[in-house]
């Protein structure tokens, strides 16, 4: 089983991530950031990662950056030693006007670029800024490389909710096991 918890305690917030890779996409939610929760369900729902979030803390900043620091090394632990996962995945998601495009590569190394297009300072109850922080924060702690680009759209909880769609598809696609690879799926035996 492809499983994880890891909590994580500061003087700002308490979190606990709990995450099956093979799971069927159920999911538990809860912190005080309401559009942070929506985007954790349809994440797990589109991935198909069961996954159980339990946050609180000061601030919401703290709050999002946190979930996606303790999500990240939970999943980076659930995915151990990378052997005969498919490693690379891109997707396009189109929601109402919004379209948002994805490419993940499950390669130990953590780098990203985020660009949502976001209009507002705010989405729901949520900083915009903060979730394109979210994303890069996930990348940084999962140790993957992540490109998400919203190229058009007019609706800024569109946008965002169509860029993590376009995620979870990603990781669904990657983190799967291809029964034809044996190994590590890199050229040096290891990611």
């Amino acid at each position: 089983m492809r499983t994880c918890e890891k909590n994580r305690e500061t003087r700002e917030t308490h979190v606990r991530v709990s995450l099956n890779l093979d799971g069927t996409g159920v999911s538990r939610v809860a912190t005080p950031v309401a559009f942070l929760n929506h985007m954790l369900t349809s994440l797990a729902t589109h991935s198909m990662i069961d996954l159980e979030v339990e946050a609180s803390g000061d601030l919401s900043h703290h709050i999002v950056e946190d979930v996606a620091l303790v999500l990240g090394d939970a999943f980076r632990s659930a995915l151990g030693d990378c052997r005969g996962i498919t490693r690379f995945a891109s997707v396009s998601i189109p929601m109402d006007e919004s379209l948002a495009e994805a490419a993940l590569d499950l390669s130990g190394r953590p780098y990203s670029v985020i660009s949502l297009g976001t209009h507002g300072e705010r989405v729901e109850d949520m900083a915009c800024e903060d979730a394109t922080h979210f994303l890069q924060s996930l990348a940084s702690s999962a140790c993957i490389t992540l490109h998400i680009n919203v190229p058009y759209g007019t609706n800024d909880h569109h946008m965002v909710e169509a860029a993590f769609k376009a995620l979870a598809l990603c990781i669904r696609a990657a983190a799967r096991i291809d029964p034809a690879r044996t190994g590590a799926p890199s050229s040096k035996g290891v990611i």
